[in-house]
């Protein structure tokens, strides 16, 4: 069992905090095993007695009668029988269905009783602290969070990150490096040993569950076509600017298809709100302003993106621009694309403006930094052309450029920092 530190001290942090915790990310990254494993183990360590810890799995059909909400409060009520604090882990809640209230006689009354009534009336119990995880195509973790507004606490599950990986990892960081920007991070593919075993399991995990879920979800029937075509549209463009736009342009001018821009922007949105894809906004340095357009799209886990492709595309340049991005957020920052904006006169001394790009700019409280993911510096041009941008800030944050190349970390004399991919990902701060 991996562990996943990080998100089970954000759930020690919780603890007894008066709020439902909501485990959330995309489908198997692990959110049952940080519950029903993990977190449950912590428990028994802080001695906790284990009548004290009452755990559930919904998805379990040996568990198919508590998918009944009645039943289910029914049985954690009677499970609490002391004043001594009592932990409730409901894995898969969405699980439980909705049901007409049977103390209503009048046939067409709408009142139903669900899931949420169940969480909400046992949040009154003092001594009951709630946990839940919940994702499908009928409810994703998105919605158990919207359902709970400021009565729940969210605890957002990423895939494995390098650190993660390579701490589980049976081999050198070059051979964990290959295989996390092949594979991702995705905890079972560190199970599998072949080619052909992980590609096989990514790909049955994207179509027959992800993409699976968002069709079901959303009652898709006619644009399977539709949502491929996009997917593949967005795979093999990671880390360029797009939009909604010029998506349905690239349709019509590609695909001859017409596809209006406010549905691809919904498909997108579909994407999203299943974890599979993030969207990065442009922020405008100088300006401190944001940019509504266009945007950058990246993936949530590599392994996916590679498999859906059929790794066709594994430029090292562009999928080490989508991790990097997910370790920043994993490590907590707010995450953009940055603009840089100046004018300079030509040789004719005409006034000329020229935007430059800041691949990232990451923001905790108090804090920002600058990041450029760059292959290799293998010359002074390349160089200057990776700090263009970077020397153009002027403030005092940390500016760094990440590289492919293994090099020994440092700063030149802009006071900007050098240092190579597998250093960064494995250091505990950026």
């Amino acid at each position: 069992m991996i562990p996943r530190d990080q998100y089970l001290n954000q759930l020690i942090k919780r603890m007894n905090n008066r709020k439902i915790k909501i485990i959330t990310g995309i489908r198997r990254c692990g959110k049952s095993v940080l519950l029903n494993e993990i977190f449950y183990e912590y428990l028994l360590s802080q001695g906790i007695a284990e009548d004290h810890i009452i755990r559930i799995s919904l998805e379990d059909n040996m568990n198919a009668k508590y998918r009944n909400p009645l039943r289910l409060d029914e049985y954690i009520r009677s499970q609490i029988t002391d004043s001594l604090p009592y932990y409730v882990l409901l894995d898969e809640i969405q699980n439980v269905v909705s049901i007409k209230n049977p103390w209503i006689d009048d046939k067409d009354a709408a009142d139903r009783i669900g899931f949420p009534d169940v969480l909400m009336g046992l949040m009154k119990i003092r001594n009951a602290d709630i946990y839940v995880t919940g994702s499908n195509s009928r409810m994703l973790s998105t919605d158990v969070v919207t359902q709970f507004r400021d009565r729940g606490d969210e605890v957002h599950l990423n895939p494995l990150s390098f650190r993660e990986f390579y701490d589980a990892f049976s081999g050198d960081k070059a051979d964990a490096w290959r295989e996390y920007y092949t594979y991702g991070g995705l905890p079972r593919v560190l199970e599998l040993q072949t080619h052909q075993e992980k590609a096989d399991y990514l790909n049955n995990l994207f179509h027959n569950t992800y993409l699976k879920d968002v069709m079901e979800r959303h009652d898709i029937r006619n644009d399977e076509e539709v949502l491929n075509d996009l997917l593949n549209i967005i795979a093999s463009s990671i880390g360029a600017l797009s939009n909604p736009s010029r998506l349905s342009n690239t349709f019509k001018s590609a695909k001859h298809k017409n596809i209006s821009s406010e549905a691809i922007r919904q498909y997108l949105t579909y994407f999203e709100e299943a974890y599979l894809i993030r969207e990065a906004k442009r922020y405008d340095v100088k300006g401190r302003k944001y940019i509504d357009t266009p945007l950058k799209y990246y993936f949530t886990d590599m392994g996916l993106r590679n498999s859906w492709l059929n790794y066709s595309q594994l430029e090292e340049n562009h999928i080490m621009e989508n991790i990097i991005y997910n370790e920043l957020l994993m490590r907590g920052y707010s995450v953009d694309v940055g603009v840089v904006e100046y004018q300079y006169r030509d040789s004719e001394k005409k006034k000329t403006k020229v935007q430059l790009e800041v691949d990232f700019i990451a923001r905790t409280a108090g804090d920002t930094i600058y990041i450029q993911s760059a292959l290799h510096i293998d010359s002074d041009e390349k160089r200057e052309q990776e700090i263009h941008s970077l020397r153009r800030i002027n403030d005092s944050f940390q500016k760094i450029v990440i590289v492919r190349d293994h090099i020994m970390p440092y700063k030149d004399e802009n006071g900007i920092r050098f240092i190579g991919i597998i250093d960064f990902l494995l250091q505990d701060t950026v």
